[in-house]
C-alpha cells in the first residue's frame, strides 16, 4: 500500500510508454493509399478488444470501423490548411475514450490489470478482515512467545553492545518471533519496516553462534565453543547487526558505518575488517539470490527490494538559490524529526500502561491499530484522488504525510516486530517533494532530488545518524554527485533536533530502564569521588575459603564478582589477590576438590582437573546455578582453594579518583567490575566495587538526595 513518490512515478513512466509505442505502432500501420476494395484493420492490442484507429476508404468521408460493413458516419477534420497527404488518404483520428490498460509491476514483469466489481463495504472488509487476522497472529506470537521481539529491537542490541545484558533479548525464541512477527506485521500493512527487526535478526543469529548453537533444538557445533565468552560474543553480534543493514538495504558499507556509529559502544581495528567482511558475504550471497530470482520467480525480491530511489534520470548540479532550499529542508527535517521523537515518546508511555496489563490487551492493542490503519489505507487513496491535476497533486502529498507521520508513531510499540525506517522514510520523501514543488520558483533541482534529501533529513532528525544513513542513502541510489547534499542537510537536521530532545533509540533505552553508558561522564560527576557512591555491604572471601561460607554468599546474594583478599597465616598482613566471579566458583564447587585443611595448593591439579572450555561462558539459561548443587555437612566444613580460578590482575582505581574519569574508564574498557582500594596503606585492601549500577543517575541521586545533576549541567553548559 505505502509506496515511494519515485516508485509510484515510475510505474506511470513506464505507462505513458507503452501508451506512446502501441500509439506509434498503430499510426504506422495505417499509412498509404487505399482502394475501395481494400480495408485497413488497426492493430490489436494484447489482452484488449478496442482500438484507438479508425479508417476510412480511399474515395469519401464514409469512415468504416476497422473493416466493419455498417456503416456509422462520424466527422473528421476538414478545417481548412494544408495537410499531409491528400484527401483520399485516410484520416488517422485517436478514440476520445479510454482504451488503455492500467499496468502494474507484479513481480519483475510489467502487466495489465483489471477492475473487479466489488461493493465497497464488501471490500473495505475482506481487505481489513486479513489485515485483522494477520496482526492478531503477529501480536499473538509476539505476546505470549518472545515479548522481547516487539518494537525494532535496536535498542536492546545497543544495550547489549554497550554491556547491558536483559533476559532473552537474543535469545532463540525472540528471533524466532522477529523473524515470522516481522512478515506478518508487514504483511498485515501496519505503517512499519522490516530494517529494525532485521539488524534484531542478525545479532539473534549472532548470538546463538556465540553461545555454541542451541542444545535445546539440538543446533550445536563444537568449533563454535571458541567463541563461548563475552568478548567475542560481543564481536559477534556487533557484524550481525551490520549484516542486518546491509541485507536490508543492500549497502554492505553503510550496514559496516551503522554498527561503528549507533550500535557499538566499542569499536577497535580487528572488528572494522571482520564486520566489513560479513557485509561483504551478505552482499554476494544478496546479489546471487537477486540474480537467481531476476525472472519474477521470487516475486518483488527480483527486483532487489522496496525502497529504492531511481534518480539516473537527473543531474545534480546545484547553485546558491538550491542550497538555500535545502538548508529550509534541513531545518524543517530537524523540527519535524524532534517533533516525532517528542510524539512518539508520549505514545509508549500510554503502550506501557495498557501493555504491563497483559497479553491479551498487547493484542487488542495491535488490533485496534490494525483496524486504523485499514481504515486509513482504503479510505485515504479515494480523498486523495480526487482533483487530481498532476502527477503528484499537493493535498495528495499533504494527506500521504499526514497519515504516514501519525500511523508511524501509532504502530511503533504495538506488539509486533517493527522498524521505524520505513514511516520516516516515506514521510520524509513526501514532504521534500511538497517542499520541492513549493521552492520550485528558486531552485532548478529536480522534485524527486528533494524526496531523497527530504527523507535524509527526516533520518537525521529522528534518529541522529550521519554517516552511516549518509552512505546508505548513496548505496541506494547509487549517486555519488549527491554526497555533498546529503551531507548538508544530515547536519543540520541533527543538529536542530539535537536542540529539543535526544535520538529516537536513545529515548527508547531509557525509556526500557536499560542501564547504558554514554561515552562522555555526566558533568555532576566530577563534583564527586569513587569512593562516594561504593555500596555495600562487601563480600570478599579469602584464598582458601571455607565450602560452606562460599555456598552461603552464593545462595543469599545476587553478586557477580567478589574480591579475594589472603589474609594470617596465608600472608603477613592483609593482601588483594584479585576478584573471582560467580560461575567460576560454581564450576570450582560442582568439581568438588575439596581439602580438609587450610592450605595453598599450587594449583596444578586443579588446572589438570577442569579444562578451560569448563570455564566458557554458557548459554542463554544453560548455566550452572547454585541452587542445583547439593553438598553434605562435611563437605560444607571443608575448604577450597580459590587462587587458581581468581583473575589476579582486576582493574583498580583509587578511592580519591573521580567518578567522571572512573565512568569513562569503566565505558571505555568494557568493564563489569571495577575494585576501588584505599589510598592509605593502614586500612583494609578494598574499600568496594563499581559496577555499572552505581554510575546510573538514580542510584547517585538516591546517595545525595540534595544533588542537582540538571543544575550542575546547567553551570556546565553555561561556562
Amino acid at each position: 500500500m505505502w509506496a515511494l513518490p519515485a516508485q509510484r512515478s515510475q510505474a506511470k513512466k513506464v505507462s505513458r510508454r507503452r501508451e506512446e509505442e502501441e500509439e506509434l505502432s498503430d499510426q504506422s500501420g495505417g499509412g498509404g493509399g487505399m482502394d475501395g476494395q481494400s480495408q485497413h484493420r488497426a492493430p490489436e492490442r494484447e489482452g484488449s478488444h478496442n482500438y484507438d484507429i479508425e479508417s476510412t476508404d480511399g474515395s469519401g468521408g464514409l469512415w468504416r470501423r476497422n473493416g466493419s460493413s455498417s456503416g456509422a458516419l462520424l466527422r473528421y477534420n476538414d478545417s481548412g490548411g494544408d495537410r499531409s497527404g491528400s484527401a483520399g488518404e485516410p484520416l488517422l483520428r485517436k478514440r476520445t475514450m479510454n482504451t488503455t490498460s492500467q499496468i502494474a509491476i507484479v513481480g519483475a514483469n510489467v502487466c495489465p490489470i483489471e477492475s473487479l466489481d466489488y461493493e465497497y463495504l464488501t471490500a473495505f472488509f475482506a481487505y481489513g478482515g486479513c489485515n485483522l487476522v494477520l496482526a492478531a497472529a503477529a501480536a499473538a506470537i509476539c505476546a505470549y512467545i518472545a515479548p522481547a521481539a516487539a518494537g525494532s529491537g535496536i535498542p536492546e542490541v545497543k544495550a547489549y553492545l554497550n554491556g547491558v545484558d536483559a533476559y532473552s533479548i537474543l535469545a532463540p525464541s525472540t528471533l524466532f518471533v522477529k523473524i515470522f512477527g516481522s512478515i506478518l506485521g508487514v504483511s498485515a500493512g501496519f505503517v512499519l519496516g522490516k530494517e529494525g527487526p532485521m539488524v534484531h535478526t542478525g545479532a539473534c543469529i549472532a548470538n546463538l553462534l556465540g553461545q555454541g548453537g542451541s542444545r535445546k533444538y539440538r543446533l550445536t557445533c563444537n568449533w563454535l565453543r571458541y567463541f563461548k565468552n563475552d568478548r567475542d560474543r560481543r564481536d559477534l553480534i556487533t557484524c550481525g547487526s551490520a549484516a542486518g543493514v546491509a541485507a536490508a538495504f543492500r549497502a554492505p558499507v553503510g550496514g559496516v558505518l551503522f554498527a561503528l556509529e549507533e550500535a557499538a559502544s566499542w569499536w577497535r581495528s580487528a572488528l572494522l575488517w571482520r564486520a566489513f567482511f560479513t557485509t561483504a558475504v551478505v552482499a554476494v550471497v544478496l546479489r546471487s539470490l537477486i540474480e537467481f530470482c531476476r525472472s519474477g520467480k521470487c516475486g518483488l525480491f527480483g527486483q532487489g527490494g522496496l525502497i529504492m530511489f531511481d534518480l539516473s534520470s537527473t543531474v545534480a548540479t546545484y547553485s546558491t538559490p538550491d542550497l538555500i532550499a535545502i538548508i529550509i529542508l534541513g531545518i524543517i527535517g530537524g523540527i519535524f524529526g524532534g517533533l516525532f521523537n517528542f510524539l512518539l515518546d508520549k505514545v509508549l508511555r500510554v503502550y506501557s500502561i495498557i501493555n504491563e496489563r497483559g497479553a491479551p490487551f498487547k493484542i487488542l492493542l495491535t488490533i485496534t491499530i490494525s483496524i486504523i490503519t485499514s481504515m486509513c489505507s482504503y479510505g485515504l487513496p479515494w480523498l486523495a484522488a480526487n482533483g487530481t491535476e498532476s502527477e503528484f497533486h499537493m493535498s495528495t502529498l499533504f494527506i500521504f504525510f499526514t497519515a504516514v507521520y501519525c500511523l508511524g508513531i501509532l504502530t511503533y510499540g504495538v506488539a509486533v516486530p517493527s522498524g521505524l525506517f520505513i514511516p520516516v522514510i516515506l514521510a520524509g520523501a513526501t514532504y521534500g517533494r511538497i517542499v520541492g514543488t513549493l521552492l520550485g520558483s528558486i531552485s532548478d533541482l529536480d522534485p524527486g532530488l528533494f524526496a531523497l534529501l527530504g527523507a535524509a533529513s527526516f533520518l537525521g532528525g529522528t534518529m541522529r545518524m550521519t554517516v552511516s544513513v549518509c552512505v546508505i542513502l548513496l548505496e541506494l541510489t547509487n549517486d555519488l554527485a549527491m554526497l555533498p547534499l546529503v551531507m548538508l542537510v544530515l547536519l543540520i537536521s541533527k543538529t536542530i533536533a539535537d536542540n529539543f530532545n535526544k535520538g529516537v533509540y536513545d529515548q527508547i533505552v531509557v525509556m526500557k530502564g536499560l542501564p547504558y553508558m554514554e561515552a562522555h561522564a555526566e558533568p555532576y560527576m566530577r563534583h564527586l569521588v569513587a569512593g562516594d557512591v561504593v555500596s555495600g555491604p562487601l563480600i570478599t572471601f579469602s584464598g582458601v575459603e571455607k565450602v560452606g561460607n562460599i555456598v552461603h554468599a552464593l545462595r543469599f546474594t545476587g553478586h557477580n564478582g567478589f574480591p579475594v583478599v589472603d589474609e594470617p597465616p596465608l600472608t603477613e598482613a592483609p593482601e588483594l589477590v584479585g576478584l573471582v566471579t560467580r560461575s567460576h566458583l560454581l564450576v570450582l564447587l560442582n568439581g568438588k576438590m575439596f581439602m580438609k585443611d587450610q592450605l595453598k595448593t599450587s594449583g596444578s591439579f586443579v588446572l589438570q582437573r577442569f579444562g578451560a572450555f569448563d570455564f566458557a561462558k554458557p548459554g542463554s539459561g544453560k548455566g550452572l546455578k547454585i541452587q542445583d548443587l547439593d553438598f553434605t555437612d562435611e563437605e560444607m566444613e571443608m575448604y577450597v582453594d580459590l587462587h587458581p580460578v581468581t583473575n589476579t590482575s582486576p582493574y583498580t582505581v583509587v578511592e580519591t579518583m573521580s567518578l567522571a574519569k572512573a565512568a569513562i574508564l569503566f565505558r571505555a574498557l568494557g568493564l563489569r567490575h571495577l575494585l576501588v582500594v584505599p589510598k592509605t596503606p593502614d586500612r583494609p585492601p578494598i574499600v568496594g566495587i563499581l559496577t555499572r549500577h552505581d554510575f546510573v543517575e538514580e542510584h547517585i541521586h538516591g546517595l545525595f538526595p540534595n544533588l542537582n545533576p540538571h543544575k550542575f549541567h546547567s553551570t556546565s553548559m553555561g561556562g
